[in-house]
């Protein structure tokens, strides 16, 4: 008999712990694509830069105790909201920062959150990135290379860390400890979880991919989104796809990182540094996920990506922008890609690659900025008159 009632006891308990079970199950699931528009509806035409602060040469030198500057984020933040009409920014963070001071990154970041909440600016994070340096080393980091587009970049997770599995505790803890630590904060617009995930490098650096990263990461990917939900963050994780002739559904041509990257996206974000009608037909094709769009890399001045004729489009298409580089400095971006090949030393280049403002504050281009303001004062999808 004491068995028998037993077994009813937790049948029952089972029983009403199933709700709560799928409740929770829901909860820690890909938006509905309803969700994802839902919570777009709620944001202004979302208009920002790729940031670090004029001083940093990368990540790092951006967050850690020695270099993080409070003085210097105000001060850009405020030419951002004030000279373009800003609201969000996409900001990379690292994994090591975690590794070196969990505590102290989190109040950072915190402070850094407070500063941009002063300027109405949510950024937008990034947790990975698998562009550049693939040697990552904390502590002080090397000056610029005279003439060299972001000639101190850090991938994250470095190569060797990545190729690992012992490492996933320690990029779970990071994933988790940094999305958890925020996950309700409004403060926060969205998680991008890993910039190009499939890009084997950039620069220099290319012939220094090790010949399992790519699967590594094919298998590391969908475990990067888990965690992050599983703590359940207000905010929409997304990862842009970058590269490839078609991003449409079912696409034949889409790699493994890529299907990972479009199906596990609340809201889709894509790069595009293109002619304005190459801008337009990835917009056809991502349009087909029936989910918000963001470019979160855009502005190649040299490539045809230009302020004049992308952000009208993008307005009128109500995809959210966030071009790389804000205010030229350590990072040097107004130099091109092929920088690396031939260092711009002996003069500057025609046109500014990125970028809009100069160290002081200055406009590269008074009518960029006229544009962007005028296009961020009115609702997306309105008439524009810039």
């Amino acid at each position: 008999m004491h068995k028998w009632l037993t077994q009813i006891v937790v049948t029952a308990l089972l029983v009403l712990a199933a709700p709560l079970a799928q409740a929770q199950s829901a909860d820690s699931q890909r938006w509905s694509p309803e969700q994802a528009k839902a919570w777009y509806a709620q944001q202004p035409w979302l208009l920002g830069a790729n940031y670090t602060t004029s001083n940093a040469i990368n990540q790092l030198e951006m967050f850690q105790a020695a270099t993080f500057d409070p003085v210097a984020i105000d001060r850009e933040l405020g030419w951002a909201r004030e000279k373009f009409g800003m609201n969000t920014m996409r900001v990379y963070l690292h994994d090591l920062l975690w590794q070196q001071d969990p505590k102290g990154f989190v109040k950072r970041l915190d402070q850094f959150l407070a500063i941009a909440a002063k300027h109405d600016i949510r950024p937008m994070l990034v947790l990975f990135d698998s562009c550049w340096d693939p040697d990552p080393v904390l502590g002080p980091q090397h000056r610029p290379i005279p003439g060299v587009h972001n000639s101190g970049w850090l991938q994250s997770p470095g190569r060797h860390q990545l190729v690992d599995p012992a490492n996933d505790a320690h990029f779970r803890a990071y994933v988790q400890g940094v999305v958890g630590a925020f996950a309700n904060d409004k403060r926060v617009l969205a998680w991008d979880v890993w910039n190009e995930p499939d890009n084997p490098g950039g620069g220099s650096y290319m012939d220094k991919q090790l010949p399992s990263e790519q699967a590594r990461i094919e298998e590391l990917l969908p475990k990067v989104f888990e965690w992050a939900r599983a703590k359940k963050p207000i905010q929409p994780l997304t990862s842009g796809v970058w590269i490839g002739d078609d991003w449409s559904p079912g696409a034949k041509t889409l790699n493994a990182i890529q299907r990972t990257q479009l199906e596990q996206s609340d809201v889709i974000s894509f790069h595009s540094y293109e002619q304005p009608e190459s801008f337009e037909e990835r917009i056809r094709q991502l349009r087909g996920y029936d989910r918000p769009l963001i470019c979160t890399e855009w502005l190649a001045r040299g490539n045809g990506s230009n302020v004049d004729t992308i952000l009208p489009i993008a307005h009128r298409e109500n995809i959210g922008m966030i071009n790389w580089g804000f205010v030229d400095g350590a990072i040097q971006t107004r130099f091109p890609w092929d920088s690396w090949q031939k260092p711009y030393t002996l003069q500057e280049p025609t046109l500014w690659f990125h970028d809009l403002l100069k160290a002081d504050g200055t406009p590269y281009r008074a009518r960029e900025v006229e544009i962007f303001r005028s296009l961020a004062s009115q609702p997306a999808n309105a008439p524009s008159t810039p």
